[in-house]
């Protein structure tokens, strides 16, 4: 079957393309048919049922041009992106589409649109096999074991009522009221509140002020609002609170102990439990090892390549992986402008800090790409249906039928480039010499040597008493992903993600 899109490229400087479009006009045709019956749906013509209008007639009543005009309007992201897969470019950010509206094709006429975007560097590879990469010695810290501790009796903690002045780490119950120059400010008011002396989670001088005070004592207390306060009516002003002190509370926290072995954890002594977080973080610094070290096998490849990243591609870069987090946050309920009022930062200061990582991350995928093209890597349908395994699973069907699909919807390319470049880490990795730490050469690596290239003229919760012993819910510090969750890879987020392969569902 003919593709409805084909494709010229022409590549420009600074890792750019413009792409020439011509869309067929059997397309055209269809997307004008498909736009009619729409409008046939919501029109009233005497002698058709409603929703039965058949497309000729709505477009002689409304007129061609306009129902075209729709038509391409909501196509052309569609085209846009049978144009990136046609041509086998890899994109990186917006494209600038020169499109005509004004201009729209004849009858049994192509349409014709040209875009120009951002690509993926090229990388000149240096050595890729048999480099020296660190390797460190998987450990369960001391003193994270008792880090762990120390969390779960703080989850068992108790609060008691004392009659003394409130020390630092003391909890108050107490009511307040806080001016700004004399006059109550929107939120300045709290009843019944529960307020840790100490923990530095209020703003300065009001955690302070609390200290020495006795249950049924009132006092005022000045404090200052930071510059950055999110609240902007308040930030960086002077204010004075009163209080009201209810209650003075001691946090009683329990011994580490055998007994409290058994009530947190169901084991019979507390060093048990200590041996069983210290299996736990293990296993997970295991997984960190892997990562850190496939993650490292990639930067040395990077490091002996010559790779030219232009400016212009990080900034692309840096709002993409802005997008995705906000997108992913945007998932878990959180929207944009909450995430930027917590973090404080406007858009365009998040995107900064995300240069570093979009630099890094378009040299990995630059020099994944050139391993792949160098080994002539290519996925066999076996190893494509492997990869789908755990996909297929969630989806309650079977890996050839989840392929077919892929297939039918245009989407088994970039289930073959996500592969390739997984193979093509496990070729840089196992070929990899693991050395220890103190082994490590000082010289800094190629890719940290070469900057960006500028353009020219711009710029868990507490654990109940089981009936058996169970594992210590160990928490799982800085462990990200297993091995390889931390690679860019083209095409997608992370190169770990091997059961986040797109379907044609996602």
């Amino acid at each position: 079957m003919p593709t409805a899109v084909t494709t010229t490229v022409t590549e420009l400087p600074e890792s750019r393309v413009n792409v020439d479009v011509e869309v067929a006009a059997d397309e055209i045709q269809r997307s004008l048919e498909s736009q009619a019956r729409k409008l046939g749906r919501e029109m009233k013509i005497p002698g058709f049922r409603t929703g039965k209008i058949p497309p000729a007639v709505v477009i002689q009543r409304v007129g061609r041009e306009p129902i075209l005009d729709e038509a391409v309007r909501g196509r052309l992201t569609d085209w846009y992106m049978e144009a990136v897969d046609e041509s086998g470019i890899a994109p990186v950010g917006d494209p600038d589409v020169d499109l005509d509206l004004a201009k729209l094709p004849g009858e049994g006429k192509p349409l014709t649109f040209s875009f120009e975007v951002g690509v993926r560097p090229s990388a000149t590879l240096g050595a890729y096999r048999g480099l020296k990469v660190v390797r460190r010695e998987a450990i369960a810290d001391p003193e994270a074991v008792e880090d762990q501790v120390d969390e779960m009796r703080e989850r068992f903690a108790r609060l008691e009522i004392v009659d003394r002045p409130a020390e630092t780490g003391d909890f108050v119950t107490l009511d307040f009221v806080g001016t700004i120059d004399g006059e109550p400010f929107e939120g300045g008011e709290g009843r019944d509140q529960l307020v840790e002396v100490g923990a530095g989670r209020l703003i300065p001088g009001f955690e302070e002020g609390l200290i020495g005070v006795r249950a049924g004592e009132e006092r005022t207390v000045d404090a200052t609002f930071p510059e950055d306060y999110a609240a902007k009516h308040v930030a960086g002003k002077p204010a004075q609170f009163a209080f009201s002190v209810k209650e003075v509370k001691h946090k009683d926290l329990p011994a580490a102990d055998d007994d409290f072995a058994s009530d947190a954890a169901g084991y019979d002594t507390i060093e048990e439990l200590r041996a069983s977080i210290a299996e736990e973080l293990l296993e997970h610094d295991v997984k960190r090892v892997e990562a850190e070290f496939r993650a490292g096998a990639l930067d040395a490849v990077v490091g002996e390549a010559t790779v030219d990243v232009p400016e212009p591609l990080v900034t692309a870069r840096a709002k993409e992986l802005l997008d995705r987090m906000l997108h992913s946050l945007g998932h878990q309920g959180i929207t944009k402008e909450a995430y930027l009022k917590i973090t404080g930062k406007t858009e365009e200061e998040l995107a900064e800090e995300s240069r570093p990582d979009a630099e890094i991350a378009l040299r990995r995928e630059a020099v994944l790409a050139a391993v792949i093209e160098a080994e002539r890597i290519e996925p066999t349908d076996a190893e494509l249906l492997d990869a789908l395994e755990d996909a297929a699973t969630r989806e309650q069907t079977s890996r050839q039928k989840l392929l077919d699909r892929l297939r039918q919807a245009g989407r088994v390319d970039m289930l073959i480039r996500e592969v390739a470049a997984e193979q093509a880490i496990d070729l840089v990795v196992t070929t990899a010499v693991p050395i220890a730490p103190d082994e490590a050469d000082e010289k800094p690596a190629k890719a940290a040597e070469t900057p960006a290239k500028k353009a020219p003229a711009a710029k868990k919760p507490a654990a109940k008493k089981p009936a058996a012993k169970k594992k210590a819910p160990a928490k799982q510090q800085g462990d990200k992903a297993a091995a390889g969750g931390e690679l860019w890879t083209p095409e997608q987020e992370a190169a770990g993600a091997k059961d986040k392969l797109w379907t044609p569902d996602t």
